[in-house]
């Protein structure tokens, strides 16, 4: 394609979840035509465009975390010489908790042509496998590593009102469920997908006190979405339940009152009532 205006084009195209028949005719066509792909493995892109029947003629290159921001330079030049650059992660869409959002900026803030080939996607094809309602959602990425990080995190979401997406590794996925059970309630619904759209696809709903109970008698493995149920109003927690994040957050250097009204809040409890609970815990 090189050669054909002036100015070239940056894709960014969503691949296959798991299941190579999921792929889309235009992303067929962009990996055959493309003059540089830069890919999150490029171990998995020529596997995928061999599942696919598709030859790359185009110079690929590698485009994952630690390379993204040495990478865009380059990329960047390529397009602006009129060639076409297409950017794949190794499943889904990327730019969504994958290599993708710095190259979209960086060219859109250069004035260079940005487009994407729409596609597979875990958030959405969870959301909709969960069986709860995705009037509204939003995606937290993935959840944080620490126990300390991820129980404020899971503090802020209690009483989030819509559908909550997150990524988790199979090997912290039991720890991180306890802890929901524990911070939002044992009875909020929750789904746990897992390998989806391959061969082991596994869907499990229920209530986060059951699904913790599950991930408990381990092993899990493979790719983990879990969606969470929006808040009710029956969902407000107890100012009991929260004096472990308020402590947690003192631990970290935080004045007892600073860090008992940034839980409130992000709780929507009276920050009275939990101090209160704080300081009788305490004795």
């Amino acid at each position: 394609m090189t050669g054909e205006s002036a100015i070239g084009r940056l894709v960014l195209a969503a691949t296959p979840l798991g299941d190579a028949r999921d792929a889309s005719m235009r992303l067929r066509d962009a990996l055959a035509e493309a003059d540089v792909i830069a890919a999150e493995d490029t171990r998995r892109l020529r596997a995928l465009a061999a599942a696919l029947g598709v030859t790359v003629t185009g110079r690929v290159l590698s485009h994952y975390d630690a390379v993204e921001e040495t990478r865009l330079p380059g990329l960047l030049a390529d397009v602006r010489a009129g060639r076409q650059v297409l950017v794949v992660t190794d499943a889904g869409m990327p730019a969504v908790s994958d290599p993708g959002y710095r190259i979209v900026a960086a060219a859109a803030a250069a004035g260079l042509p940005v487009t994407c080939l729409p596609g597979p996607s875990a958030v959405t094809t969870a959301l909709v496998l969960s069986g709860l309602p995705g009037e509204r959602f939003c995606f937290e990425g993935f959840a944080p590593r620490r126990a300390g990080e991820r129980r404020r995190w899971l503090v802020t979401l209690v009483p989030e009102p819509r559908a909550v997406v997150f990524f988790e590794s199979p090997h912290r996925l039991g720890e991180t469920l306890a802890e929901a059970a524990e911070v939002l309630g044992g009875s909020r619904a929750a789904a746990v997908c897992r390998e989806l759209t391959k061969k082991h696809e596994e869907v499990l709903r229920g209530s986060l006190a059951s699904l913790a109970e599950w991930a408990a008698e381990g092993p899990v493995r493979g790719e983990i979405t879990v969606v969470l149920a929006g808040a009710g109003p029956a969902d407000r927690p107890s100012v009991e339940s929260l004096v472990g994040a308020v402590e947690e957050r003192v631990a970290d250097g935080e004045r007892l009152k600073d860090a008992v009204a940034t839980v409130a809040e992000a709780a929507g409890v009276r920050k009275r009532e939990l101090y209160a609970a704080a300081l009788a815990a305490r004795e």
